[in-house]
């Protein structure tokens, strides 16, 4: 369907890929490790899962009306269980979302004590998972997992654009994703480290 607001939903796609992308990173030994050992406040991996799962049904459910079918969390609650249990749920609502049109993205419906346009909550939905993304990868650093793109370079796949360094992608879509972590993991090959500062300071 033609529509103004289908870079809505181009983004959501993209964003698909990039939270399962973060995902296959880690290592299943990750998945209940804190960022600080021994302080509660800090998410593991798995709960990071877990609140994607959760947190995306019920902003789709309640506030744009699209439901994915199934239970809200896998039943296998191991990485690939994630990985396989979020990417057919996202797909539906991407699907759903495809067949939109422009009133409907208009409408003003409720985010959580106020109304706000679709198009508004779509939005915020795009930046908490990006928030809760960007936690994640900060988590894998710290256990050390090299990192492969998810907007640009990482210090893995040559540092910062300054330094000229390649976009490097670990798949180039979701069903290559699940097909090689289920393989074990098929990942695009990174060089090693370039040990040179990850900073635009002088």
């Amino acid at each position: 369907m033609t529509t103004r607001y289908a870079f809505l939903v181009d983004t959501y796609a993209t964003e698909l890929l990039k939270v399962l992308s973060v995902w296959a990173m880690a290592d299943d030994a990750d998945l209940d490790v804190r960022p600080r050992d021994g302080d509660p406040r800090g998410r593991t991996l798995r709960e990071h899962m877990m609140h994607q799962c959760q947190s995306e049904h019920g902003w789709f459910a309640n506030m744009l009306g699209i439901t994915a079918p199934g239970e809200v969390l896998p039943a296998e609650r191991t990485r690939i269980g994630f990985l396989r249990h979020y990417a057919a749920a996202a797909r539906f609502r991407l699907n759903a979302l495809r067949g939109r049109d422009d009133a409907w993205w208009e409408q003003d419906v409720a985010f959580f004590e106020v109304q706000r346009p679709r198009t508004w909550v779509m939005t915020r939905r795009i930046a908490h998972t990006s928030h809760h993304r960007g936690q994640q990868t900060a988590l894998l650093r710290m256990l050390g997992r090299a990192l492969h793109s998810t907007y640009g370079p990482t210090a893995d796949t040559g540092g910062l654009p300054k330094d000229k360094a390649p976009v490097v992608y670990a798949y180039d879509d979701v069903a290559a994703l699940l097909a090689g972590e289920a393989r074990g993991g098929d990942k695009r090959a990174i060089a090693p480290f370039a040990a040179r500062p990850v900073t635009e300071l002088p």
